[in-house]
């Protein structure tokens, strides 16, 4: 183990143990040394790299403190990892992706409002009607994380949009074939929500996103 990667595992314990709480300064850098034993270039690189991660946020003229450690900004630190990965790992995320949003899309058509309906409708008709496929990607964007905005779990909406930012990078609605498929699991899922049932919701998300992966597997496009 080297100094940086000692000081990074003490101030995870710290933080883990309850000693370094969420939203606390970091003692004085000189302190803090001193009760871990570390130099100052050791510490300044654990800290970045505690940064990097999310656990820690440097204000500037205050000092370094440890983040409020939610579950949802948390997970929105894998993006710069998973934003990496290529197809044939991707794949593996998007049957992670197709378990989370099947339970997204039962809650929101348990939790579901007449605004949701109606945000899920715009959505609809705005995907139908473009012809630009970057445009066409930011709208499925919004229509899969409002849906799973709506099932009330925040972290998983989180890890969710990090799974789905992955795949947008490959576009696969320049096929026909695909527009069409996904504009019918468009419309089922928002069905299944206005209809209020979970389960009907549930099965048809499981599926579309089942697609998705069927047709990255088969058509394999190539990053942009």
């Amino acid at each position: 183990m080297t100094a940086k990667q000692d000081v990074v595992a003490q101030l995870r314990a710290l933080i883990a143990s309850g000693e370094l709480t969420p939203g606390q300064k970091l003692p004085a850098e000189p302190a803090l040394c001193d009760q871990l034993g570390a130099s100052r270039g050791s510490l300044r690189e654990a800290v970045r790299e505690l940064e990097a991660l999310g656990v820690l946020q440097a204000r500037h003229g205050s000092g370094t403190y440890v983040s409020q450690l939610r579950p949802a900004e948390m997970m929105r630190g894998f993006s710069a990892t998973v934003d990496l990965i290529p197809l044939d790992g991707l794949l593996e995320l998007v049957e992670n992706r197709r378990v989370l949003e099947s339970h997204a899309a039962g809650q929101a058509a348990a939790r579901a409002t007449a605004e949701l309906d109606t945000e899920l409708s715009e959505l609809l008709t705005s995907m139908e009607r473009e012809t630009d496929h970057t445009a066409l990607s930011h709208l499925d964007a919004r229509f899969h994380q409002r849906i799973c905005d709506a099932g009330g779990n925040e972290s998983l909406a989180a890890l969710v949009e990090v799974f789905r930012s992955r795949g947008s990078h490959y576009d696969i609605y320049s096929i026909e074939e695909v527009r069409r498929d996904s504009d019918a699991g468009h419309r089922a899922i928002a069905a299944a929500i206005t209809a209020r049932d979970p389960m009907a919701a549930a099965l048809t998300a499981g599926a579309h996103i089942t697609h998705i992966q069927e047709w990255l597997r088969r058509f394999r496009p190539s990053p942009h």
